[in-house]
């Protein structure tokens, strides 16, 4: 592509750097391929006027040509039924406003799985834009003795074909030569998508077979592990037993492993904030950096090691391919309530956080299935409420074994989780009952094959995950943290007080306001202070508890940890009490946000607020009460 400068009044050529987008079905390998080319020359957005990522990245050839690479939401064709395969299709149709026009497409296929990819390839075909087809997993076929005649499809196909293991070091590197001898690029005008609506599937699908039969052998196709491991693993009995229990050894090991690394953490913390007391006069300063600062943001940062444990599971079951194989098992009973299987896999994003859970739901066919999906995402219960469970259950839990074997305190946060499960699972029942929709429709998934988890994607993963916990912390939760310390330090104590200074603040003032509200559930003035931050991010509500006591404390502020405090200032049954309103209570207002940008209304996050709260409030007052009465208390 060319353009024109004016350049000392004479009029030269400048080259535009060639725009390539990488197009495929779900796990075919498209996204490795694409962080294979680009590393970490990447942006991440989001496509005008939807919610829907944009990734887009830079990479050099080997004969030193520069390219941009787009990576499309995975579709099965161009006949969209899901917003993300809307998007593929408005940009490979040049329809998207502001989008340039690509140059070229790689279409990306699995090599073991040609049947399925090919209908794609053949729609996108019939666009007449310059393609190229990568041959991906070709290392995986080869090993199953899946013989593909690369020459032969690429006649047949009328384009380019080459093999690429993009999980491999250099996998790329048949696809960048093949680019450079692509070069220079022509831009096309795609053709009318009335070109691939005027075709009949049928007559698509008899073109792959017979494409296949020429250039496909799989008659020595020896099976896989994949096909035995699956026998046991979607057996209709032992199946959901290994799902249940591998859920459980998680939330085990979030207690049983970061017992070690959260004590270093919080001796560091601890270590700073007595090098700062000793380092600094007694005054304002003084308060702000250790109650204030090191209070707050040091109760929250120890969690980090449990978030990356469980994080590390949730990587690994999704590298390995186990993830659409737990949709599978629970289809049945989520058909129960009302939903296609097809929302576990939102559902389980939003164990991470409730927002790319509602994002994710954009693949769900159905607009009522998806509308409820989004509905009971927050009910999961995200990676921000572990700070908060894991505090309490520390305080109040004793660390001991259950029948010689669990730990307790794991248990009892596997009971928290499922809480959140099953209350999502009822709200899904009582919605859909309430649209009026009572059909089901079938759940049709590809299951892709097993294979060990690959470290640089576990890493890479870990490190995002790590950093979005920091970035939360020195950003949302240090300025709420300081904010709080000075609402909770002004107008000081009158003279004769006899309560903490904390108590005639502004933030006392509001606690105390609230308090009248959720004394009914056990919430004293100054958890009712820690609510208000935790509207922003959940975990804010630890690092505002630790700093709300840190000023209610008297002698050295960071001598005694919050852990310890809580466990002498609160009754079993208000910890119980708020660890119920956890499990229900509203979600921060990020994700309200995003539930009015995926239903381009508001009546929708107002109903998931007003649901959620009255379900946490009643939830709190029942366990309230149920454990004043057998505590006596």
């Amino acid at each position: 592509m060319k353009a024109q400068e004016n350049v000392g009044g004479a009029s030269q050529p400048i080259l535009q750097i060639p725009r390539i987008a990488l197009l495929g079905n779900p796990n075919c390998g498209k996204t490795a391929l694409f962080n294979r080319l680009t590393g970490a020359r990447q942006k991440v957005a989001n496509y005008a006027g939807v919610t829907i990522e944009r990734k887009e990245g830079g990479f050099t050839s080997p004969a030193g040509l520069a390219f941009r690479v787009l990576d499309l939401p995975g579709a099965y064709s161009l006949s969209a039924t899901t917003p993300d395969e809307a998007i593929t299709r408005d940009v490979v149709a040049g329809l998207r406003p502001g989008e340039a026009p690509l140059d070229a497409i790689v279409c990306v296929v699995d090599a073991t799985n040609l049947r399925l990819n090919l209908r794609l390839v053949l729609e996108i075909k019939r666009l007449g834009l310059p393609m190229l087809l990568a041959l991906n997993m070709a290392d995986v076929a080869r090993k199953r003795g899946i013989v593909i005649d690369r020459a032969r499809l690429a006649q047949e196909l009328g384009m380019r074909v080459v093999e690429t293991v993009a999980v491999a070091s250099n996998g790329e590197q048949a696809l960048l030569q093949e680019l450079d001898r692509m070069a220079p690029f022509h831009p096309i005008k795609a053709q009318p998508l009335s070109a691939i609506d005027a075709v009949p599937v049928e007559a698509t699908q008899q073109e792959v077979r017979r494409i296949l039969a020429a250039v496909s052998n799989d008659s020595g196709d020896t099976g896989n592990l994949t096909e035995k491991i699956d026998r046991v693993v979607l057996h209709p009995l032992l199946g959901p037993v290994i799902l249940a229990l591998l859920m459980f050894l998680v939330f085990q090991a979030v207690f049983s492993w970061a017992n070690a690394p959260m004590d270093l953490i919080k001796a560091g913390v601890e270590g700073l904030g007595s090098v700062v007391a000793s380092a600094m006069p007694d005054g304002m300063l003084r308060s702000l950096l250790i109650q204030g600062i090191l209070g707050g943001v040091g109760a929250v940062l120890v969690f980090l090691p449990q978030i990356l444990i469980l994080f590390f599971f949730i990587l690994v079951l999704e590298d390995c391919g186990y993830l659409p194989r737990a949709a599978f098992l629970l289809d049945r009973m989520m058909g129960g309530v009302g939903l296609s299987g097809r929302a576990f896999i939102p559902l389980l994003s939003s164990f991470a956080c409730a927002i790319p859970g509602i994002m994710a739901a954009r693949t769900i066919q159905n607009p009522r299935d998806r509308l409820v999906t989004i509905m009971i995402a927050p009910l999961m219960t995200c990676s921000a409420r572990l700070p908060v469970y894991a505090l309490i259950i520390a305080a109040f839990i004793p660390e001991q074994q259950v029948a010689g074997f669990f730990n307790l305190q794991g248990l009892v946060l596997f009971i928290l989780y499922f809480a959140g499960i099953f209350a999502a699972m009822a709200v899904a029942y009582v919605m859909k009952r309430s649209m009026g929709s009572n059909s089901l429709q079938a759940l049709m998934l590809e299951l892709p094959t097993y294979h060990w988890p690959h470290l640089r994607n576990l890493a890479i993963g870990l490190w995002e995950r790590a950093k979005i916990f920091l970035s939360r912390v020195g950003t949302i939760i240090l300025t709420l943290m300081v904010l709080l310390w000075f609402l909770s330090s002004f107008p000081g104590a009158p003279e004769g007080a006899t309560q903490p200074a904390i108590y005639y603040s502004l933030a006392g003032m509001l606690g105390r306001a609230l308090a009248v509200i959720f004394a009914p559930i056990g919430f004293g003035w100054e958890i009712c202070i820690a609510l208000v931050p935790g509207m922003a991010a959940r975990e804010v509500a630890v690092g505002a508890l630790g700093t709300v006591y840190a000023l209610s404390q008297t002698g050295v502020e960071l001598e005694r940890s919050l852990q310890p405090i809580i466990a002498h200032s609160w009754s079993l049954a208000t910890a119980l009490s708020l660890l119920a309103w956890y499990v229900f209570a509203p979600q921060c207002m990020s994700t309200l946000s995003v539930v009015k940008r995926e239903t381009n209304s508001w009546r929708y996050p107002m109903l998931m607020a007003a649901y959620m709260f009255a379900l946490a409030y009643a939830a709190s007052f029942i366990t309230y009460r149920t454990a004043l009465y057998f505590t006596g208390a």
